[in-house]
C-alpha cells in the first residue's frame, strides 16, 4: 500500500527534479538571440522553487514527516539532522540564485559564470538531498508510522496541489506562473523546446 503523502512527496520530487534538469539545459543553451524571453522562464522557474517546495513542501516534512520518524527510528536522526540543515540551506540557496541571476541579466556576460557555478552546485545539492530522503526516511516512515500518523500526513500534504505535478488543477493565482514555465521551458519540465534559443 502506498500512502497518499508518501506518492505526493515523490510526485513533487520527480517534478523539482524535472525543474532542475530543465533549468541546467537552459543554461547549458544561454540565451542565445532571446534574451527576453531566457531570462524571464528563468526567473519564472526560480521563484517556483522559492514558492512551492520551499514554502510548502519543506516544511511539512520538517514539522510533521522527520520528528515521527526520528522518534521511531532514532538511527535516522543524524540524517534528518542533515536534511534539516539542506533545508535552511536550500531557502538562502534558492534566493542566492535569483539574485546571480539578475546580476547576469542586467550587468551582463561578466556575472554569467557565477550564476551557472552557484546553479551547477545547486543542482547537485538539490539532487542529493531528494535521494537521501528517498533512501533513508520513506522507507523509515512506510515501516513505523501509524494509522493515525499516515491520516495526518496525508491530509496535510494533500493541500500542496502543486499543478506542475500534472496531478492536480491549476491554482488560479499562480496561473500565469506555471503557463509561463510549461510554455517556454524546455522539456521535461515544458513545451517550449527552443525556449532557450
Amino acid at each position: 500500500m502506498t500512502h497518499t503523502s508518501i506518492q505526493i512527496i515523490r510526485d513533487e520530487h520527480s517534478t523539482l527534479s524535472a525543474l532542475l534538469r530543465s533549468l541546467g539545459m537552459m543554461v547549458d543553451r544561454g540565451p542565445a538571440h532571446q534574451p527576453e524571453a531566457f531570462f524571464d522562464v528563468m526567473r519564472a522557474m526560480l521563484f517556483y522553487i522559492d514558492e512551492f517546495p520551499e514554502r510548502l513542501h519543506h516544511p511539512k516534512e520538517s514539522a510533521l514527516l522527520f520528528p515521527r520518524v526520528a522518534l521511531l527510528v532514532p538511527e535516522t536522526w543524524q540524517t534528518i539532522a542533515q536534511l534539516e540543515s539542506d533545508h535552511q540551506r536550500g531557502e538562502s540557496a534558492v534566493r542566492d540564485l535569483q539574485h546571480l541571476l539578475l546580476a547576469w541579466e542586467l550587468v551582463g556576460e561578466s556575472r554569467r559564470a557565477a550564476f551557472e557555478q552557484a546553479l551547477k552546485h545547486y543542482i547537485a545539492f538539490y539532487l542529493a538531498h531528494m535521494q537521501l530522503e528517498e533512501q533513508v526516511i520513506l522507507p523509515a516512515a512506510i515501516q513505523t508510522l501509524s494509522v493515525a500518523d499516515w491520516q495526518e500526513l496525508d491530509a496535510a500534504f494533500t493541500a500542496n496541489c502543486d499543478p506542475l505535478t500534472g496531478k492536480f488543477p491549476r491554482d488560479p493565482v499562480y496561473d500565469r506562473l506555471f503557463s509561463r514555465i510549461v510554455m517556454n521551458a524546455p522539456a521535461p519540465i515544458g513545451l517550449g523546446a527552443n525556449a532557450a534559443g
